[in-house]
């Protein structure tokens, strides 16, 4: 998986020639000193790179053309020290391709009420400077976030970081692959969609090999190479006695990581960063791939099933995003309801493939029965998740444009056995209730599929949209139903 410090965020004052070389050499000293301190703050997991301040329009394109080009470079934090005419960002926003985070401070946090004089008003003026830059990107339309604060205080810092991590995912996905092994499952609306515009959109490709082609690489999986990973499972996971080596189902194990091997050289040689599989296309498979996905989505490569590939790629933006953080995120689907008056709760779950990230306790491997799929009975990884607050996110494809649905939900413990149902598992009450959160995530066309996070807010999503451009519904404690419908309307509008 990826580490964050690889990546840098651009900080860029703006000033001008204005007041004079005293008060510019200030104004680049202030803020290398933020930038600085920014850069070596804990709540933000990238590196902050202070760049001098910018005077000209040419200094103003030259630097974000720059930005733009250098690879590293996932996004721009602008701040006006002082007054920084904004016709002067205009060629420079234009071609801005990078994410936009404009932080309305000021180097002192208090007004020196006793010595505050016009030579201190000339140099601390973001009060209005930024109001003239903030105009501009209103003016033009343009996407961004605005964070308001001391870049000192704990706050600010985290907004920021919580920004970093989304413009760390946006960057993950440009140029990102995703495979799928098959089609989609047949007949299937909400899995399918519209590849070319997703790639215009967010920046990755979806292309389909044939199931075929992942057999030739399982098949050539070295023995030694299965040994080592059964000795792992053994020693990562309560291992079933009907899989220990001599048992009667030993070799389904052995079969369950020849298939997850082959399925991890198979993405790395093709630099995938996620993929989908449908239990209706299994050719010269022995069995589906249970235990083979949930560790890929451990490792932080995207997974959804029957082809999905906009939940898989929502599924590896969320794990970039969360890297570090305490706690999971997995392939989701909502699978049964338990309408009890007293204690309304959603089952979450699917056939085999939830990942073991957000896993309470120590996974049990396990094998069991599956009664689609025509293939031998798979291995998988058993487990309940644990209580806590989470999101649901689904990525929705209306036609004329994507729109990406979270729901805010409440996780409870998983306090029945369920002995016949041998799958991992989560238990949950979404906001605001039961029956407004399921009308809503209806009445928003959100899909069965969806990515579940354990560690990630609703304003990470929200950022991301913005970034995107794309539509954002929310469903949370203050949803109504009349106020959601009414909003699917104006976005109808809005988004012609």
């Amino acid at each position: 998986m990826l580490d964050l410090k690889q990546f840098e965020i651009w900080f860029v004052t703006g000033s001008q020639h204005l007041y004079g070389e005293e008060t510019l050499r200030q104004v680049d000293e202030h803020s290398e000193i933020i930038a600085r301190h920014l850069n070596h703050a804990p709540k933000i997991p990238v590196r902050v790179i202070f760049k001098p301040v910018v005077k000209t329009p040419d200094e103003i394109y030259h630097i974000i053309q720059e930005a733009n080009s250098t690879q590293n470079c996932i996004g721009i934090i602008a701040w006006m020290h002082t007054f920084s005419p904004a016709k002067m960002w205009i060629r420079g926003l234009q071609i801005l391709q990078k994410p936009l985070l404009h932080l309305h401070t000021q180097y002192n946090r208090d007004i020196p009420w006793a010595d505050i004089d016009m030579d201190f008003m000339n140099l601390n003026q973001s009060a209005h400077g930024d109001r003239e830059f903030g105009f501009m990107m209103t003016r033009m339309r343009l996407n961004r976030k605005v964070i308001v604060g001391h870049w000192q205080q704990d706050e600010i810092l985290e907004d920021i970081g919580q920004w970093a991590r989304v413009a760390a995912a946006r960057h993950d996905m440009q140029g990102a692959k995703f495979v799928r092994f098959g089609d989609n499952m047949r007949q299937v609306a909400v899995t399918d969609g519209d590849k070319v515009s997703a790639e215009m959109t967010f920046g990755f490709s979806v292309n389909t090999h044939a199931v075929g082609d992942l057999v030739e690489v399982i098949n050539e999986v070295l023995d030694e190479d299965v040994d080592k990973l059964v000795e792992e499972y053994d020693s990562v996971y309560t291992l079933a006695d009907a899989l220990r080596k001599g048992a009667e189902r030993h070799q389904s194990l052995r079969d369950a990581a020849r298939i997850e091997l082959g399925m991890k050289y198979f993405l790395e040689a093709g630099n995938f960063k996620g993929y989908t599989n449908t239990f209706e296309d299994l050719y010269g498979m022995k069995q589906l791939p249970g235990i083979g996905s949930q560790r890929m989505m451990a490792a932080g490569y995207g997974y959804a099933g029957e082809g999905d590939w906009k939940t898989s790629a929502i599924v590896r933006a969320l794990k970039v995003m969360a890297l570090g953080l305490e706690g999971g995120n997995s392939f989701m689907e909502d699978y049964t309801y338990h309408f009890d008056p007293f204690n309304k709760l959603v089952l979450g779950s699917h056939m085999l493939e939830i990942c073991p990230s957000i896993a309470k306790n120590k996974p049990s491997c396990e094998i069991h029965p599956l009664g689609i799929g025509g293939k031998e009975d798979p291995v998988r990884l058993v487990f309940d998740a644990p209580a806590g607050p989470a999101i649901n996110v689904s990525l929705i494809d209306l036609g004329n444009r994507f729109r990406i649905l979270v729901n805010e939900v409440e996780a409870v413990e998983v306090t029945e056995q369920l002995p016949k149902l041998p799958v991992a598992r989560a238990l949950w009450k979404p906001a605001p209730d039961m029956q407004t959160g399921c009308a809503a995530w209806i009445y928003a066309g959100g899909a069965h599929h969806t990515a579940y996070s354990q560690n990630l807010k609703t304003h990470h999503i929200e950022s991301f949209a913005e970034m995107a451009g794309v539509e954002l519904v929310v469903i949370d404690k203050n949803t109504t139903l009349r106020q959601l419908k009414n909003e699917l309307r104006w976005s109808e509008a809005a988004y012609k």
